[in-house]
Order: C-alpha cells, then sequence, then structure tokens
C-alpha cells in the first residue's frame, strides 16, 4: 500500500476548513485528475514534482495526485526568499511545478510545466520543458522535505511510502491501546486541527495520520487563536495538536476564555517546557502531552499512550512520553539514539549515513534522559550544550527555571563565548510586564539552579526567533549577543 491510497478511505467529509467543506468524492477526483495531467506532461515514476500551495483542499488533492502519477512531492514555502526557491528548483530538478494564480509569478523565469490549481481544479498554463536530467528516485520515495536549516543549509530529505505508514500505524496503535479500530467505529470520527502549513512535513503528517485512522481534517489557513478556539468548538474536538509557539499564543490571548471540549493537546514538532504545559492546563483544564520524532525518520518515534496519559499525564507534564512499538530509543552520552526498522536496515538517504552506526542507530542531535519509569525527557540540541568551564549546562533544564518566574513569556537560553571559561550562558526572555528586570530573574536563577547554570546576562526581547515549525532559531539569539 502506498499513500496514495490513503484518502479512498476517510469520511464523507474529508476536508473542512473555515469556509468550506470539502467530499471525499471530490477529492479523489480532483486528485485522479491531476494524476492524468501529470501523466501527459510527462512525469515517470520516482521524479519530482514541486508543489508551492496554500493551506486548503486543493493542496492536498495535489499530494495525492501526484502520488498516484508515482511523483514524488516536494512542498516549496510560500515565505521562502526566492533566492531559496531557486537553490531548491535547481537541486530538484522537477519534471512539474504545481501553484496557484497568485503565486505563479515566483516561477516565471523558470523553463517548466507549470499547473495552476485551485477550488480543485487543474489548468495547464505553461509549457515549459522538463530538465533533460531530471532527479529521480526509487518508487518507495513520497516525499522530499527540506529541512528546517537550523543547523545548516537546508538539504531534502526523502521520505518512504512504507517508513511512513509503519510508524503512522505505531503511533496509532500505542494511542488506541487494546482498542482497535472496529472498536470505535460506533462513535462518529473526529475530524484531525491541522494547525501547521502544508509546506512542512509536520502539516503533511498530520493530514495523512487523520487519514490512516480514517478521519478528515480541519485546515487553517493561518493560525490565530480565536479560529482555533471556535473551530475546537465547531467540530466538538476532545484532542488536538499545536506546536508550542501556537500553544503559546492562545495560553497568552485574553480573548480565548474557554477550549471545551478538548481534552488533551499533543504538543509537536520542538520541545515544550513542562511549565508552559502546566500553565496550559491550569487556565483551560486541557492536559498537554509532548511527543517526539524528526523528519530524517519519517514521523513521532516516542509518545504517549491512553493509558500513559491517564496514569501519567499529570505527573510527568512535559517529558515526550515512551518509545512507540518496535521501536528502539537509548541515551548515550547524553545524546538521544533511535533505532527503528529503517535505520536498522540502513535504508536512510546518503546524506544521512553520517548519523548512523553501524547497529542501525541514529544519532538525533538531542540531550535527552530517561526517568525511572522510561519516560524521555528533553534538554535542548547537543550543539546548544553549553560548556562553562568544562561543566555541563543544558539548556531546556535554565529555560524551564526561567519560565515559572511571574511575568516570563518565553525564555531561551545560549551559550556565549568568553575568553576565561570558553562559553557562559546567556538567557533572552519574552516578558509580560517591563516591570520585571534583570536583576530579577538572576536573583530567581540564583534560588533555583546550581551557580554555574545561571545566566551571567538576561536579555530582554519582544519575542524570540522561530523558523516555520516553531523552534526558537538559537543562532539569531547568539548573533544578538555579538552586537
Amino acid at each position: 500500500m502506498s499513500l496514495g491510497d490513503l484518502c479512498d478511505d476517510v469520511p464523507d467529509i474529508a476536508v473542512h476548513t473555515v469556509a468550506d467543506d470539502v467530499r471525499r468524492v471530490d477529492l479523489i477526483a480532483s486528485a485522479d485528475r491531476l494524476g492524468a495531467l501529470l501523466a501527459d506532461a510527462g512525469l515517470t515514476t520516482g521524479q519530482v514534482v514541486a508543489v508551492m500551495m496554500p493551506n486548503d483542499a486543493t493542496t492536498v488533492a495535489a499530494l495525492f495526485g501526484t502520488w498516484r502519477a508515482g511523483g514524488v512531492y516536494t512542498p516549496l514555502n510560500p515565505r521562502a526568499a526566492d533566492a531559496e526557491i531557486g537553490s531548491q528548483l535547481e537541486s530538484l530538478r522537477p519534471v512539474a511545478v504545481i501553484t496557484t494564480p497568485e503565486l505563479a509569478h515566483r516561477f516565471s523565469s523558470y523553463d517548466l510545466p507549470v499547473i495552476w490549481g485551485a477550488s480543485l481544479d487543474w489548468t495547464v498554463t505553461s509549457c515549459g520543458q522538463a530538465p533533460t536530467d531530471p532527479r529521480r528516485y526509487g518508487s518507495d520515495v513520497a516525499l522530499l522535505q527540506f529541512t528546517s536549516g537550523t543547523t545548516g543549509p537546508p538539504k531534502p530529505v526523502p521520505l518512504r511510502h512504507a517508513t511512513v505508514l509503519d510508524l503512522i500505524d505505531r503511533l496509532l496503535a500505542k494511542l488506541r491501546g487494546a482498542k482497535t479500530r472496529a472498536a470505535t467505529t460506533d462513535r462518529k470520527p473526529m475530524p484531525n486541527l491541522v494547525p501547521l502549513s502544508l509546506s512542512l512535513w509536520a502539516g503533511i503528517y498530520q493530514v495523512l495520520f487523520a487519514f490512516r485512522a480514517g478521519s478528515g481534517v480541519v485546515l487553517m489557513d493561518r493560525f490565530s487563536p480565536p479560529d482555533f478556539a471556535a473551530l475546537v468548538k465547531r467540530h466538538q474536538l476532545r484532542s488536538t495538536v499545536l506546536p508550542p509557539a501556537a500553544l503559546t499564543m492562545v495560553l497568552h490571548d485574553e480573548s480565548v476564555t474557554d477550549l471545551s471540549p478538548l481534552k488533551i493537546v499533543r504538543s509537536i514538532t520542538a520541545p515544550l517546557s513542562p511549565v508552559q504545559a502546566r500553565r496550559f492546563r491550569d487556565r483551560f483544564g486541557v492536559l498537554v502531552l509532548n511527543s517526539y520524532g524528526q523528519t530524517e525518520l519519517g514521523g513521532e518515534v516516542v509518545g504517549w499512550s491512553a493509558a500513559d496519559a491517564r496514569e501519567w499525564g499529570e505527573t510527568k507534564l512535559g517529558s515526550v512520553g515512551r518509545p512507540l512499538p518496535g521501536i528502539d530509543v537509548a541515551v548515550v552520552d547524553d545524546e538521544v539514539m533511535v533505532r527503528t526498522p529503517t535505520t536498522a536496515a540502513r535504508s536512510i538517504d546518503p546524506a544521512f549515513l553520517d548519523r548512523l552506526t553501524d547497529e542501525g542507530w541514529f544519532h538525533t542531535g538531542d540531550l535527552g534522559w530517561f526517568d525511572d519509569d522510561g519516560f524521555l525527557w528533553l534538554d535542548g540540541r547537543v550543539s546548544d550544550m553549553i560548556n562553562r568551564g568544562g561543566l555541563k549546562v543544558f539548556p531546556g533544564a535554565v529555560e524551564d527555571v526561567l519560565l515559572s518566574a511571574d511575568g516570563v513569556r518565553e525564555a531561551a537560553v545560549v551559550g556565549i563565548p568568553d575568553e576565561r571559561l570558553g562559553e557562559v550562558p546567556w538567557a533572552f526572555v519574552a516578558r509580560q510586564t517591563d516591570e520585571l528586570s534583570e536583576d530579577d530573574l538572576i536573583r530567581w536563577c540564583r534560588e533555583h539552579l546550581t551557580p554555574y547554570r545561571v545566566p551571567v546576562r538576561v536579555v530582554f526581547v519582544d519575542r524570540l526567533p522561530r523558523n516555520d515549525v516553531g523552534k526558537v532559531v538559537k543562532r539569531d539569539l547568539a548573533a544578538m549577543a555579538r552586537v
């Protein structure tokens, strides 16, 4: 089975938006029409199709239409600069571009076949020439997703049909516990709200996860806390996902006072502080559960089961849960190591083989530790760990202390070069009130941290710089310290 078949088994209404509902039959018909157009344009199995589209049902149809034609779907971010798009197209060598009339100008200087998509319809607007040496992958590659570029230049990560399906099925098995899908068919399927751009793997993954579970999706063109609260109420959502940046927006939006019937939020894409999770629970009565995965691995590899949430949800706020069935996770020299069926077979992209051991363990680059009950906790990136005169400072632990102080909205800790100690921790804080001072926070940290972990400086910012998936871009903060 390929990912392209998932839309055949969803409810009658497959996609909900703020303005419209789209039926499954219309979504499938649109995907089939696109597949035929791509075949006419010369697409053969394993060739790349580049897509720049908004968050709507037509984009979902583009995803499945590409797969039904045997293509490798590659989303391009509309927010990316023209130079970045040009570099990506040069690397991808796609046989066609799918976009909207409004975004078509981004590709006017490229001699490529261009297909417009709008309202589930498709129009071939440019009959440019596909490259003579188009990039080609194996038939098992479903999608290329460019990395976020937080630790280096963005590069395309191939994701395979079987790998993604395998990880989704493992997560569903963990979430359902002893229940089977058949045992839950007496309850109307709850759609999966997707608060992320479909130009990101995290957004696409949530669509695939919903369809595999037999549910529809609710798409947000642009995230806003009032719209989020309204959609939760309209669709009577009992659970949903949110990246930390969106969760923080909801938490601090005074216009949002009620999120019922929401019971659980699964935090995705980046670590969420247990302090923020506790504040969200206290304000809305909603339990926040972290999860963990990486694009390079194909999806989520650590998470929570329903049974774990009932037993441990309140006492282990901030943990990312326990490994999914059949996934091995270990912590070696403070770094999280993961072994999946794909990595064990060493069938990952050659670009990432340097992160793979001979035994199939993948270096995630994340800092973490296991507690006595087998729950994994994250402490930031290995590259973010601060070596203060030979003593390790884990940024996550310091950030949690800062967030627990009254008046702190967001906090990030970065290592800054120091002539005597090598590097020292600086804190960058977005505060809720100007009355909070640097001395106040330094004093608070001294009361709650061992001396070498206390930041030497606290710099106040309006907001933390984040990339499109909500991760804090710490190199931007380090650059501020050098000014």
